[in-house]
């Protein structure tokens, strides 16, 4: 039998994930000042610097009012993003 047929398949990885970095709310109090957009989530080490998107996961608690400038969000994280005073810009 040929060698191809022998080995397991692999699963499949797609190409956004990995360039995507996700972040955690509770995460977002290492982040210096009001505004949190791609360059600053890498100057606070909370992605790695070849991360092309992030996506804002609801996990923890907002401490104060952030506005997120070219950041996806979940629907749970806008919920609590809002509810703390913050904003979302696209």
């Amino acid at each position: 039998m040929p060698l191809y047929r022998r080995l397991p398949k692999f699963g499949f990885t797609s190409k956004m994930a990995m360039t995507t970095a996700e972040v955690r709310l509770s995460e977002l109090n290492k982040v210096e000042g009001d505004v949190i957009s791609l360059e600053t989530l890498k100057a606070a080490n909370l992605i790695r610097h070849d991360m092309k998107r992030a996506r804002v996961m609801l996990s923890g608690e907002v401490t104060k009012a952030y506005t997120f400038k070219g950041i996806k969000v979940t629907k749970g994280a806008k919920q609590a993003i809002e509810a703390a005073g913050g904003s979302i810009e696209e």
